[in-house]
């Protein structure tokens, strides 16, 4: 007897054909797991400053610190033990990357659809107004915005969201346009229902793949830019030590050979970052059907 295959069997079934995007997706998967598990698996709270001993300080790896426990990477500028500290700043990218990326998915979504059943003057000008903030360097967006609101998560997070959705919603629009011209929809709109039942149960579910993949993306996308904002000093405050912090709390130190306080966090995000994109692309090869095999 045959099992029936499913879509998602199916599309698990593709995805483990391709080793090196199954590696990154382990990869992923191992990085969260670390995080979620940080306060039981840091042998420090970086967050706990009464803790911290600036005797500590700039310690290369290997250094047995006065907490009586061996620094494996070494310890930053205040003295916070960088494994401790790279475990939570992991912690930090992935919540505000899943939430920035998963709140500008829905606000993007939502602006795109709209626009693309709206049509007319009223759509094509919410459209423009999209393609207007396009016109403009997301990270410059976010740099100002985050500047405006000050430092913070839910401001950094807000400052994400309006830097990002734009993308989405150009992606939904065309996807939703796409749809609504086409045989399924125009004979749903000739029965009696609604135009929104027929946008949101119809158009909406048809319209998405392309729009996960791009909020995939964005995922990798955001980590990247909270990174850049906190290297800047305008994201997260100094006492959370994310992983931009630390890369910045370590620059000042490349040339008098303490490398380690800014490279490996460094490393950390440049491991998070690629392994998320891989599988992001891989995402988009087998949703995209002009990219199937």
């Amino acid at each position: 007897m045959t099992i029936h295959e499913t879509p998602l069997r199916r599309f698990a079934g593709e995805f483990r054909e391709n080793r090196v995007a199954l590696a990154a997706l382990a990869v992923v998967a191992g990085i969260v797991l670390l995080a979620l598990l940080a306060p039981f698996v840091a042998p420090q709270d970086p967050y706990d400053l009464a803790a911290l001993s600036l005797r500590d300080a700039r310690r290369p790896p290997g250094f047995v610190g006065s907490g009586g426990y061996t620094h494996w990477l070494g310890t930053d500028a205040q003295g916070r033990d960088l494994v401790s500290a790279m475990l939570y700043g992991l912690r930090i990218s992935l919540e505000m990357g899943l939430l920035a990326g998963g709140l500008a998915l829905a606000i993007g979504t939502a602006v795109g659809v709209t626009t693309a059943a709206l049509g007319g003057r009223i759509g094509g000008a919410m459209m423009r107004l999209v393609d207007l903030q396009l016109s403009f360097p997301a990270i410059l967006l976010a740099f100002v915005l985050s500047a405006l609101l000050g430092q913070g998560k839910l401001q950094l997070v807000a400052a994400l969201v309006v830097a990002q959705y734009a993308y989405v919603a150009r992606t939904a629009h065309g996807a939703a346009a796409a749809e609504r011209h086409k045989d399924y929809v125009v004979a749903a709109l000739s029965t009696p229902l609604s135009g929104a039942r027929v946008l949101w149960r119809h158009i909406l579910p048809n319209a998405l793949p392309p729009v996960i993949v791009v909020a995939s993306v964005q995922v990798a996308s955001a980590i990247s830019l909270e990174a850049t904002l906190s290297f800047l000093g305008v994201g997260l405050p100094p006492t959370e030590p994310s992983l931009g912090t630390l890369i910045a709390n370590g620059f000042q130190y490349m040339l008098s050979g303490r490398y380690w306080i800014s490279v490996f966090p460094g490393l950390a995000l440049l491991v998070l970052v690629t392994a998320v994109n891989i599988v992001g692309d891989q995402v988009r090869d087998q949703l995209n059907p002009r990219l199937r095999r």
